[in-house]
């Protein structure tokens, strides 16, 4: 949630000539609404509900960029999916950098509280662990230009440091992870994301 993903996302798939998805708008394409609808009507159960099933289609499509929505790494199944099917890239930024990015954006359904910024931190305090968990590589999050974070993901994902992979199986993941550890790097999905 304000980290950047999606404009950092869209602008890495197209360097990488790769289509790009956001589990969010893809669920406001499929629903014909925007997301602050479905909360109204379904809550945040029924959000993450479609949010789960967008990401089984979407996590099982070789050479895409993905950037998932805040909440998606809530449920055990999404981060295994993620974890499984891909690499993946978490954009960490501490709750102040968020709040600053945010806080006069009204179409977060979650933040629609009497004390959004502590809402934020409490969000993050449960998501922050979960991120770092599903994670295979963990960069901070820009404060520059999209470009230049663009070109950060880049350059870790070309100094080996990530792979641009499409979905691989489990025992070459393995390996792949055993090797970077070597190097104190992790493979990454070519998805990025944060709260």
């Amino acid at each position: 949630m304000g980290a950047g993903k999606t404009s950092i996302g869209r602008l890495v798939a197209q360097r990488l000539g790769r289509p790009f998805f956001d589990t969010d708008h893809e669920i406001e394409a499929r629903c014909g609404v925007p997301v602050a609808t479905i909360f109204e009507m379904e809550g945040e159960e029924g959000f993450r509900d479609r949010e789960s099933r967008i990401l089984q289609d979407l996590t099982g499509r070789a050479g895409i960029v993905l950037a998932t929505g805040g909440g998606a790494v809530l449920r055990p199944a999404n981060r295994e999916l993620l974890r499984v099917r891909g690499l993946v890239i978490y954009l960490e930024a501490t709750p102040s950098e968020l709040w600053r990015r945010v806080r006069h954006n009204r179409n977060r359904p979650l933040l629609q509280t009497e004390n959004p910024r502590a809402r934020l931190e409490a969000l993050f305090k449960v998501r922050d662990p979960l991120y770092r968990d599903v994670a295979h590589l963990i960069m901070p999050a820009w404060s520059g230009s999209v470009s230049s974070a663009a070109n950060a993901v880049l350059a870790a994902l070309s100094a080996g440091r990530a792979s641009v992979a499409g979905p691989c199986k489990q025992d070459d993941r393995d390996d792949r992870i055993d090797q970077d550890q070597d190097a104190e790097a992790t493979a990454a999905r070519t998805a990025t994301r944060r709260s």
